[in-house]
């Protein structure tokens, strides 16, 4: 059990069903009244995020969320295959429950599984991965106007924007989280 006066990011409870993790608290003494946590809550399965109060004795059953790694295997129609590193099991995850930071995954990378009580609900790719851009406009002589950028098509489909002297056949550094250019591999 956790009282919402223990609350801090990231910390996962249940409430009326639902499992929930804290974006965000604050403690709020009033000068006049009782104290009470703000929250800003987001239900890990459904991804919905709420703002509400609690009184600070307020207690909830911790809930545990468990993450595990495994491997991007294939991917065949709408479901995705995930192979367990110790048992070697193919677990199938639909497209429906990727984030969209998903597209810069390819195959064989290591991915991190979320599951509550045995339901898988999300997958973490990796922060950064190297890929390799399959098609991009070549840059001109002379256009070194600062940061200016380009579209290019990476290994796995994804788009993102590069620099100019970025060429086809490179290998890019890509920030999974935001979806931006970090640099050559």
């Amino acid at each position: 059990m956790i009282s919402a006066g223990d609350f801090r990011n990231g910390v996962t409870f249940e409430e009326d069903g639902n499992v929930l993790q804290v974006v965000e608290f604050q403690h709020v003494k009033p000068g006049k009244g009782a104290a009470f946590v703000r929250t800003k809550t987001k239900n890990v399965i459904t991804g919905a995020v709420v703002e509400k109060s609690y009184n600070p004795t307020a207690k909830f059953p911790t809930a545990f969320i468990e993450r595990k790694d495994m491997d991007y295997s294939y991917n065949d129609g709408d479901l995705y295959y995930f192979m367990d590193n110790e048992t070697y099991d193919m677990i199938p995850i639909n497209a429906a429950d990727l984030p969209e930071s998903f597209k810069f995954v390819k195959e064989n990378m290591t991915c991190k599984i979320l599951s509550y009580k045995g339901k898988v609900f999300g997958v973490e790719p990796p922060n950064f991965v190297e890929l390799q851009v399959t098609k991009t406009d070549p840059g001109f002589k002379g256009d070194t106007a600062t940061n200016t950028t380009k579209p290019a098509t990476l290994e796995t489909g994804a788009e993102v924007k590069v620099p100019l002297f970025i060429d086809e056949g490179e290998m890019i550094q890509i920030d999974t989280r935001t979806g931006e250019y970090l640099g050559r591999a």
